[in-house]
Formats: structure tokens, sequence, C-alpha cells
């Protein structure tokens, strides 16, 4: 089957397209596998050293708004700067839920892209060889 385009016949011709449009998609979709692979390994691995610094930093946090009612309790009734440091730290997780929200709903989905990108390579052998 191999020689010049022109010397083979139709069924050839499109048993080759066939065969190419196959290859072309099972490559595409090894490809894909392996990016998604390799990205969820990166993701896992970032997402334990994020929890391990959320950790420690809830720890500093703690300590931090201790002081912060200690230091308030000075001038106030302790049970007062308690409520004040706990409403200050509600409206700051609601605005951190709300800036979170938004950043989610802008995230691209990952496999869309791979999905476009094999339905034009079979466009394009389509229009290349029929």
């Amino acid at each position: 089957m191999t020689g010049a385009p022109q010397d083979r016949s139709t069924g050839e011709l499109l048993s080759a397209l066939s065969e190419q449009v196959s290859t072309l998609v099972r490559d595409e979709m090894r490809l894909a596998r392996a990016e998604m692979s390799e990205a969820g390994k990166r993701y896992g691995i970032g997402a334990g050293m994020f929890g391990g610094a959320g950790l420690v930093a809830l720890y500093g946090l703690g300590v931090l708004i201790a002081a912060a009612v200690l230091g308030l309790a000075a001038a106030l009734d302790a049970w007062l700067a308690a409520l004040i440091v706990a409403v200050v730290l509600f409206a700051v997780a609601g605005v951190l839920a709300l800036v979170g929200k938004k950043n989610v709903d802008k995230a691209p989905s990952f496999p869309g892209n791979r999905v476009e990108s094999v339905k034009a390579d079979v466009e394009a052998a389509k229009e290349r060889h029929v």
C-alpha cells in the first residue's frame, strides 16, 4: 500500500484514511491521558504542601486570635472582646468565600481543550482526504 496517492485505488485510500484517523485519535487520547496523569501528580503534591502550610498557619492564626482577644480584654470585658474578634473573623471568612467562588467559576474545564483538538484533527483529516 505504498506509493503515490494517485496510483492507489479509492478503497486503498479510504482504508489508509481510516487507519490514520484511528491512529491519530489513539495518539491524542494517549497524550491527553499522559497530560492528565502528570497534572494529577503535580496537583496532589501541591495540595499536600498547601495542606501542611495551612495546618501550621492555622495554629499561628489561633495564637494571633487569642492575642487579639487578650489585647481587647484589657480595655473591654473579656466576653465583648471575644465577640468583636469573632465578628471580624466571620466577615473575613465571608469575603474569602466570595472571592474563592468567583475564581472557581472562572476556571476552565481541563479536558475540554483536548476534545476540541481531537475533533479538529478528525475534521482536517476528512477535508484533506475526501
